[in-house]
């Protein structure tokens, strides 16, 4: 089955590479304009050329031999094919090669639109985050049940720094009663979440602060234990309305797939009557930080 699967797959990239060049002139790679052809489209000689390899190594490539390409040799494919950042995810799935991408900032209009998700969702706290655990967005119900998030610095609005740091921030947002296992677990998920982009100045620099700041988390990052996603029920002592108990659901963005939107949902009726008790008081029960 996998042999199968292989095939189909290398199948499927040769097809890819030959489409994409299909749809370019010599000209718009920079090359002397061809003579009349009978196809349209770059020849393989061509591609092979300005990428950098061999003709007989591309012409195996588009075959669907199975042959080995690199993360180079694909980035330099990938330009030469003029592809868009869509087709050069695809490419490099279809050669079974990592993308290593950069962290791009959430654009405003999607952040707006994003809120708008979050505040639809009413009685059920939620959250976004990026790629290193950063809180990009949420909404009113997340703030009256773990606290104003609005208040902290952005350079201390992360996950992880309230998790393992001891500021006076981390100390003021409400988590959950098993801190010590929860800390651990998001650890380990953005362990799995930050694979393929380890080389991100960002992401190093970040995990480094957190090094710096916290023996607790330098050591269980030495463990390099990882995780898909966190345990899915949680408990939480509110200082107002008493022990909550949380089930946790996790969803990626398709249009962004660095973020993720971080849900809590009512696990009994009785934290369902929790939550909406601390809506429908929000002026007595907010608590500033």
């Amino acid at each position: 089955m996998q042999q199968s699967n292989d095939k189909q797959r290398r199948a499927e990239l040769g097809a890819f590479l030959r489409t994409r060049r299909a749809r370019l002139s010599s000209t718009q790679i920079g090359m002397p304009v061809a003579p009349r052809r009978r196809t349209p489209g770059l020849r393989r000689e061509e591609v092979a050329i300005a990428a950098g390899v061999s003709t007989t190594w591309y012409t195996y490539l588009e075959q669907g031999r199975d042959i080995q390409a690199s993360g180079n040799i694909l980035s330099s494919l990938a330009n030469v094919l003029q592809l868009t950042e869509d087709e050069r995810i695809h490419l490099f799935t279809l050669a079974n090669q990592p993308l290593a991408t950069k962290s791009s900032p959430l654009e405003e209009s999607l952040r707006r639109t994003y809120q708008r998700v979050l505040d639809e969702l009413g009685t059920m706290p939620a959250l976004l985050t990026g790629r290193t655990y950063d809180i990009l967005g949420w909404n009113r119900a997340a703030t009256l049940v773990f606290g104003d998030f609005e208040r902290i610095p952005a350079s201390e609005r992360n996950v992880l720094w309230l998790l393992f740091s001891k500021t006076r921030w981390s100390k003021k947002i409400r988590l959950f009663i098993e801190r010590d296992q929860y800390a651990k677990e998001v650890l380990e998920t953005f362990r799995s979440r930050i694979t393929g982009h380890q080389a991100d100045p960002s992401v190093q620099a970040f995990i480094e602060r957190l090094q710096q700041a916290s023996p607790t988390f330098r050591d269980l990052w030495a463990e390099h234990n990882v995780r898909s996603t966190c345990a899915t029920r949680k408990q939480l002592q509110h200082p107002l309305v008493g022990k909550m108990t949380l089930d946790y659901v996790k969803f990626q963005v398709i249009e962004h797939p660095d973020i993720r939107c971080h849900m809590y949902l009512a696990a009994d009726s009785e934290t369902a009557q929790q939550l909406h008790r601390l809506l429908k008081d929000e002026p007595l029960s907010a608590e500033s930080i």
